[in-house]
């Protein structure tokens, strides 16, 4: 329904809304007209003077039309094309933008990444593992110079490639690969959570990674030096309950060390696409992936729940710290019932004064007990 995809992008696009934010206030209010009506009040109950920046109609329509005039759509979590495996992470974007054949996104992927300042050998060896992992699995990768690069030409000679994106669709990224994702989007599919227009800036590769993690029941790690954006993408599908693989390396290059740590740490090895097929899991590990949450329920389902009081509010304020705490804990030591709590928690983060992050955990921002 047109009317709903742009009242569901404008509340995504509204100010200080991000995923966790984004379900909750849909489970509460069940449409996002009512979630949108009610952000002005939610935000005053809070102790804010006025409402968090919502974006306006005209906005909203401008972005789905230019997004449709660049070959792309956008699907939002709930819809039957929103990637099923991505849509059980706990910070599942609320909305994609999908450029090319959308059916992709709901095969067995399995990721392959790694650093832009590659070895010969590195690539030679991503472009071999991506082009054998394809003829069974769609194979995801992130576009960049590298081993993503050779992931995707060798996923292409064979099979089928997925590439995540850091900026909007009309802004390759880097501009080499430019005629690179043009090929993708024709014939796979390229993805990314960025609005179209969307320069890419550091900070959206680290979100680009988790979408990448999300996608995908394993993700191969074939060349990452230490703190490398590789391991951040390990770190998100072990998170995620994702299986994590490694090609080891020399100890002499620096460009194997991120790999070969991960390998220390558990991570399956790989020498082959069979050493990552023969151990890839039908399903995400179950312990990890998201369950609902105490007062969560599914969309349009449940009753709405009434404003806090600021009893309540201080209460709950009391009982946080800039250190990130666990909402099940909260709900346990706040004795307020589960949906009051979450309902504290959403105005509060509606009024800028706390911050809920992902692995349902919440933290005090500065000046939030003011």
């Amino acid at each position: 329904m047109p009317d709903d995809h742009r009242d569901r992008l404008r509340l995504i696009r509204t100010e200080g809304i991000g995923p966790v934010t984004y379900r909750r206030l849909l489970e509460r209010y069940r449409t996002p007209a009512a979630a949108l009506d009610a952000l002005p009040r939610l935000a005053r109950a809070a102790g804010r003077q006025t409402g968090p920046a919502v974006m306006s109609v005209a906005d909203a329509e401008r972005e789905l039309d230019r997004t449709r005039t660049a070959g792309g759509r956008l699907v939002f979590l709930g819809e039957a094309d929103y990637p099923k495996l991505l849509a059980l992470t706990d910070d599942a974007p609320p909305c994609l933008v999908l450029h090319g054949d959308a059916a992709l996104a709901q095969r067995r992927c399995v990721a392959a990444v790694g650093g832009r300042n590659a070895s010969a050998n590195g690539q030679r060896m991503a472009e071999t593992l991506a082009a054998e992992l394809a003829q069974t699995v769609a194979v995801v990768s992130g576009l960049a110079r590298g081993i993503d690069t050779a992931a995707h030409l060798g996923a292409l000679r064979s099979g089928r490639t997925i590439a995540v994106i850091a900026g909007g669709i009309d802004q390759p990224y880097p501009p080499d690969n430019a005629a690179l994702q043009r090929r993708i989007a024709e014939s796979d599919l390229v993805i990314t959570e960025a609005c179209i227009g969307t320069v890419p800036q550091a900070r959206h590769f680290p979100r680009r990674n988790r979408i990448i993690a999300g996608l995908s029941l394993g993700v191969v790690v074939v060349e990452a030096a230490p703190r490398s954006g590789s391991l951040i993408t390990a770190r998100f599908a072990q998170e995620a309950g994702r299986e994590v693989f490694a090609v080891p390396g020399s100890p002499l290059d620096p460009r194997a060390r991120g790999g070969n740590d991960l390998i220390r740490q558990g991570a399956i090895l790989v020498e082959s696409a069979a050493d990552v097929l023969d151990n890839l899991p039908q399903a995400p590990t179950e312990a990890r992936v998201r369950r609902a949450k105490p007062g969560e329920l599914p969309f349009g389902e449940g009753p709405a729940v009434a404003p806090a009081s600021p009893e309540a509010h201080s209460h709950v304020l009391a009982l946080l710290s800039p250190e990130p705490t666990m909402v099940d804990d909260i709900v346990r030591r706040c004795q307020l019932s589960p949906p009051a709590t979450v309902a504290v928690l959403l105005e509060l983060e509606l009024s800028g004064r706390v911050e809920t992050l992902p692995g349902n955990r919440v933290a005090l921002l500065p000046g939030g007990t003011d």
